[in-house]
């Protein structure tokens, strides 16, 4: 069955159905319209059998949810079905003929089937097409997408780095110029006609297209292989690249870019590289987010006391900080603007934790200092709030 005869075909008519029929509707008429027809039932009756093929091949594609989209989008795209010949072709009503609407090939024409045009359009559409004509051209194909990773230092990923990676990855063979052939000049493949694909039937009229088997999706042969390549026209080649990261990249982030990766065959579009990124951690700096963490360390005088002190910041100067009187270890304070790069350019925070250093080791002045200080304190204890909540509770 043609592209032109698939479109035509009013299956809803066939099985006397509405176009909105439900999946059950569908099922029913066509069980009861199989059993009226079926070849047992009307033995030597060419008409029922004919009939009910045809009701078969509506149930195909109806009885399928896919099969019945693209169905009824087809119909649709040509006012349900309107395919109407040209001058010559008696009733027309559209200003064109069916050759050059299906690339050129009248039907039951030398070659059978359509070769281009919309005979193309619907085989890609629903998997059906019927056969590639002669002088069929072979299609772009894209290049593979490739995969590496890079390891950055932690400033360099918070503030961005040029890096250079070196990748594997198929190309077009140099020897034979991504022919194929030693000789340059292949021949095209007569089992697919160039095209790369080989259409196999799956009932109903549908048929799967597959690479084709014998020219391994290339739609050529080569009638002297290619040393090097070995007649695939594609050979292992090796490149170096100068990758840009982007400030403020996540240790695991995955980056993508786009036209990258493998080049294309046939003049077709590469691929795209992606780049996986390993963060090395920084001896004083952390990370959450867009914004940097870090740990400082205070007397027990500034934190009682209060005191101004100095924060370092990443590849910048420092910041003063004002502790206020009575700071609890573990409080976290914020430096605006000293943290990573944001996408829209902008920087995050510096979040600066209190950490409260119990000196190891005192000299005696200190030790006698903190003993007045005991004993000035002696009536004070910290903990007497937290057995009181744990009575309560």
């Amino acid at each position: 069955m043609s592209t032109k005869d698939f479109v035509e075909k009013d299956y809803y008519k066939v099985l006397g159905v509405p176009k909105d029929a439900t999946e059950a509707e569908i099922k029913k008429a066509y069980r009861k319209l199989a059993r009226e027809f079926h070849p047992d039932a009307n033995k030597g009756d060419a008409s029922a059998e004919a009939r009910f093929k045809e009701i078969s091949e509506a149930n195909d594609i109806l009885g399928d949810a896919k099969k019945r989209k693209e169905y009824d989008e087809a119909r649709a795209l040509f006012g349900n079905g309107g395919f109407r010949p040209g001058p010559g072709g008696g009733g027309g009503s559209f200003n064109f003929d069916l050759g050059d609407l299906f690339g050129g090939q009248q039907p039951g024409g030398a070659g059978g089937g359509f070769g281009g045009g919309l005979g193309d359009v619907f085989g890609g559409l629903f998997n059906r097409g019927a056969g590639p004509g002669p002088g069929t051209r072979t299609q772009p194909r894209r290049g593979q997408d490739i995969e590496s990773e890079v390891t950055l230092s932690f400033t360099e990923a918070v503030d961005g780095a040029t890096v250079p990676l070196r990748m594997s990855s198929q190309a077009p063979c140099k020897a034979c110029s991504g022919t194929g052939d030693k000789n340059g000049t292949p021949r095209v493949c007569p089992t697919c006609v160039g095209t790369g694909q080989v259409s196999r039937g799956s009932g109903g009229g549908f048929s799967l297209t597959d690479p084709c088997a014998d020219c391994k999706g290339r739609g050529l042969i080569a009638e002297t292989p290619c040393d090097v390549c070995k007649g695939s026209g594609r050979a292992r080649s090796s490149r170096t690249m100068q990758v840009r990261i982007p400030a403020g990249v996540s240790n695991g982030q995955r980056i993508r870019l786009r036209g990258k990766g493998a080049p294309g065959e046939r003049g077709g579009p590469a691929g795209d590289l992606y780049v996986v990124v390993h963060v090395d951690a920084h001896p004083v700096f952390g990370r959450k987010d867009d914004n940097l963490t870090v740990t400082v360390p205070v007397t027990f005088a500034e934190a009682a006391l209060g005191a101004d002190v100095k924060v370092p910041t990443l590849n910048g100067p420092s910041v003063t900080l004002k502790l206020p009187p009575g700071t609890p270890n573990g409080r976290t304070m914020r430096a605006r603007g000293k943290g990573a790069v944001r996408k829209d350019g902008t920087r995050g925070d510096l979040l600066v934790t209190v950490e409260v250093a119990v000196p190891t080791e005192l000299s005696d002045k200190a030790r006698e200092a903190l003993e007045m200080y005991r004993e000035a304190t002696g009536s004070e204890d910290p903990r007497s709030a937290l057995f009181e909540s744990a009575k309560g509770a």
